[in-house]
């Protein structure tokens, strides 16, 4: 990921039109009128002038250097006129020429000529097929777009060309400005990723919009898409069935994961992003209704419930205040004032409901009556707005009735439908956002228990089944793989023939499950491949044999490996369930998590989530589907969460420690109140030359861990930051003097704050590093002692780097080991230079930044700060 250069887009100084198109009029006359202020240089050996502008015969002609160049010229020209625009020192180009008609092999030839020819240059590539870029702020249009574009705080980036002007041509009519407008093409070279990074450190921009069809680097996306979200909303628009792409549910995890909003249409997509103007005024899912028509509340209720909210449920308070506005028999939630209610009754109400602390938000609902004035009810929204701390969504239908009081609400910044499905829907996405939100911010629980897999055991099994030429696991085989991650399975013993069915029967005293191993079978069941409650070893025997008979009948080509017997193990109450790992295609190995059992396909009651995991975000998994709710809250049949949670992040570990690992299906888990069992399970492999897994967000760097010795002889773990270390690294702050804090933050500081904290410790492994020094044991509950963070830039060239260390460990060599093990992490990364920023006062750092060879420089507006920089291809440092 990179944003080189990418000002040089956005910003440029001079600009040369490489045309020869009948598009060039267009893009000329939108980038005279757009008042941009450096020169505007045309190419074209045809014209002697384009638009008023003096045109040159070649790029070699051109009397100044531009910084960004447009072309559209033929595809198959673009190579050599890339080169010759690097030569004149050209660092962005906007190709918008035409790409269809061109012959598939063909044009990747062209795209890697064309990369080939910008990259000794290190000039960025928008598009091919791109219909151009427009920047208000910049007084910059450089696209194909009929219309102006109002200036404003949204930035607009779009897969299509004909979704994007329809979002101008939508925002033209509303008034609704955008800071920028970007159309991306094939994104050749400049990408969604790359513009994310830009935008997330553009302070002009408010929101992003994105509309886009597929994902070409699922890693990078994410990894740019996390950072900007925690920021500033991004809202995503994409098709259900874009062709060729992985099940939807994948993108929907993906979006969840990474904090973006998802919405439907593109009407939705535009109004979104000032209903989220009120999402810092929602907590929970838990909606009043009021409104004049029962009819009407009861229609927002279907829609509600079918979007997963609740209704919120009224103190007494407020229900005995609310007593003599309502009939005594109706319920109080929604609330139906009558269709006689007028702007008083509305009042009375929502004083109530606005001061219920059971109350996330209120839609008001009006509808056309004789009674009462439509705009007198929306001015008494209005009053309230300012001292409300409670989000307010408001429906008044009606063309014409309530056409005045929307424009109204409008006006002062109030989500106004005209339908209440739509006024619910808008509610539920504010609600989907903050829980997307809260995926980036929220501290995890510390796992309930120490967990260290059997990595060795389950690469060995993994091996054997390898190198007999197997691209799967049998069932014992499975079992013995998940007994190496310490997911708890039925005890299972491997027959070869019914004899030996037989002998294992016997040894297991008890009744015992029959089930075929075949490679050739994935759905044992449906070909009578299992058989249950067989009490004595003739019993099993004479199934085996009969079992086998069934099969050759049924499938007779279908190999046989034996037989697995597990004792029958007592329902006791457990709910089935299915978990396991399917590809996501680019965006790697994803968990999944359902109802299980062999109705479980029709079921369909799964959710999916992107590894790695810790317990809060498996519990996120859960939580998705129908299932859980069972789970959660019923109380004759309980179900241990935890253990239940802990299998998927134990189903994670496995994903990110063994690579051959493609598929796991286990179904049925069953779960109680004990605990966990898995009763069945299969296994797909890949080859061991196959193409290698790529997880869309790197993992856990576990090879970075050591153990360390001060000087003392106290020994620590050093290790990278985990999210459940937060409340350690309060501790370590709240241990520290108020000096310390503030010359490691610059101000003066009591405690961490959960946002501050959770910035240090939730970080993208793929961008940043923080190693942390601390007691061995459970994150989270093992001490922390010190930690030094390291945050590089999109381009990977500089990092920041700042450290801490425990007041009673000062003068042990704590602090210069951590800033050498970071030095040498940044080494490894292919960093060129970090730096940091250091207080005059700080005599301690800065003789420490001495010694390990930094630059120290005064900053020329502040005596009281030093600047230390240490350029890493200069200095050979150890690691140690």
């Amino acid at each position: 990921m990179t944003i080189r250069n990418l000002d040089a887009l956005f910003k440029p100084d001079a600009i040369a039109l490489v045309g020869g198109s009948d598009s060039d009029a267009i893009i000329a006359r939108n980038l005279m009128k757009s008042g941009f202020k450096g020169p505007i240089m045309p190419v074209d050996s045809a014209r002697w002038a384009l638009e008023g502008a003096i045109a040159y015969r070649d790029i070699a002609s051109l009397p100044l250097p531009p910084t960004l160049a447009v072309i559209t010229r033929p595809l198959a020209e673009t190579p050599e006129l890339i080169r010759q625009l690097g030569e004149r020192g050209v660092r962005a180009a906007v190709l918008v020429n035409e790409t269809r008609g061109i012959p598939q092999n063909e044009r990747e030839a062209l795209f890697r000529a064309i990369l080939d020819a910008a990259k000794p240059y290190l000039l960025r590539v928008l598009g091919p097929g791109s219909q151009g870029i427009n920047v208000p702020l910049s007084n910059l249009n450089v696209s194909l777009n009929h219309q102006p574009l109002l200036p404003g705080q949204i930035a607009f980036i779009s897969e299509s060309g004909t979704i994007g002007q329809t979002a101008l041509d939508i925002g033209n009519y509303y008034g609704f400005g955008f800071s920028h407008l970007i159309h991306l093409g094939d994104g050749l070279d400049v990408d969604l990723a790359d513009i994310l990074d830009y935008l997330a450190g553009d302070y002009r921009v408010r929101a992003i919009l994105l509309y886009l069809e597929q994902i070409g680097d699922a890693r990078k996306f994410m990894s740019a898409a996390r950072r900007v979200a925690r920021t500033k909303p991004v809202i995503v628009l994409k098709p259900h069935r874009y062709p060729e792409e992985p099940n939807d549910a994948v993108y929907d995890a993906a979006f969840r994961r990474a904090g973006l909003l998802r919405v439907e249409d593109s009407d939705e997509l535009m109004q979104m992003v000032e209903v989220l103007k009120a999402a810092k005024l929602v907590n929970n899912d838990r909606l009043a209704i009021l409104g004049n028509s029962s009819s009407m509340s009861l229609l927002a209720t279907d829609t509600l419930y079918r979007f997963g909210g609740r209704l919120a449920q009224f103190s007494e308070a407020t229900q005995e205040g609310l007593a003599d506005l309502i009939e005594s028999s109706t319920l109080p939630n929604p609330l139906d004032l009558g269709d006689q209610a007028d702007d008083k009754d509305y009042s009375r109400a929502l004083d109530f409901l606005l001061a219920d602390p059971g109350v996330d938000g209120v839609l008001v609902i009006k509808t056309p009556s004789a009674f009462g004035k439509t705009t007198a009810v929306a001015d008494t929204l209005i009053q309230r707005l300012a001292g409300s701390r409670r989000c307010i969504i408001a429906s008044f239908p009606g063309p014409q009735t309530g056409a005045e009081a929307r424009r109204r609400l409008l006006e002062r910044q109030v989500p106004t439908y005209e339908t209440a499905r739509g006024a619910v829907q808008a509610f539920m996405r504010i609600v989907q956002y903050k829980r997307n939100q809260s995926l980036l911010m929220e501290t995890p629980p510390s796992l309930p228990e120490e967990f260290t897999p059997d990595v060795a055991a389950a690469k060995a099994v993994i091996a054997k089944a390898l190198a007999g030429g197997r691209h799967h696991l049998d069932e014992y085989e499975t079992m013995q793989l998940l007994t190496a991650y310490g997911i708890p399975v039925a005890e299972t013993l491997m027959a070869r023939s019914p004899d030996e069915v037989a002998e294992a029967a016997a040894r297991l005293n008890q009744s015992v499950a029959l089930k075929i191993v075949s490679p050739d079978i994935a759905a044992k069941s449906q070909v009578g491949g299992v058989v249950r409650y067989l009490s004595t070893p003739d019993a099993a025997r004479e199934a085996a044999i009969e079992m086998l008979a069934q099969l050759h009948g049924v499938a007779p080509a279908a190999r046989v490996d034996g037989f697995v017997l597990q004792p029958m193990v007592a329902r006791d109450g457990s709910y089935e369930l299915t978990v396991g790992v399917r590809s996501g295609e680019r965006f790697g190995p994803v968990i999944y998590f359902g109802q299980g059992g062999t109705e479980a396909e029709v079921i369909d009651d799964f959710a999916f989530g992107l590894p790695p995991l810790n317990m809060h975000l498996a519990r996120e998994i859960m939580a998705q589907t129908r299932i859980y709710q069972r789970l959660r809250y019923s109380l004759l049949r309980r179900a241990n969460l935890n253990a239940l949670t802990l299998t998927l992040v134990k189903i994670s570990q496995m994903i990110v420690d063994l690579d051959a690992l493609v598929e796991l299906h286990i179904n049925p888990l069953w779960v109680n109140v004990r605990g966990v069992v898995a009763l069945d399970a299969r296994v797909q492999l890949v080859p061991a030359n196959g193409i290698p897994r790529h997880l869309a967000i790197r993992p856990y760097p576990k090879a970075l861990e050591e153990i360390i010795v001060l000087s003392n002889g106290r020994a620590l773990q050093l290790r990278p930051v985990l999210p459940e270390d937060e409340p350690s690294l309060q501790a370590l702050v709240s241990r520290a003097s108020p000096e310390d804090l503030r010359r490691r933050f610059f101000q003066p500081i009591r405690e961490l704050s959960h946002e501050l904290a959770a910035t240090l410790t939730q970080i993208d492994y793929d961008r940043e590093m923080a190693l942390v020094a601390a007691d061995p044991g459970i994150p989270g509950k093992a001490g922390i002692y010190g930690i030094a963070n390291l945050g590089a830039d999109p381009d990977n060239d500089r990092a920041e780097y700042s450290i801490i260390v425990d007041r009673a460990l000062m003068g042990l060599g704590l602090g210069n080991l951590l800033v050498r093990r970071i030095i040498a992490y940044a080494r490894a990364r292919g960093i060129g230079e970090i730096y940091g920023e250091v207080l005059q006062e700080n005599k301690p750092m800065l003789q420490l930044s001495r010694t390990l060879g930094f630059a120290i420089h005064s900053d020329p507006d502040d005596p009281g700060l030093k600047h230390v920089m240490l350029k890493l291809h200069d200095v050979g440092l150890s690691a140690g």
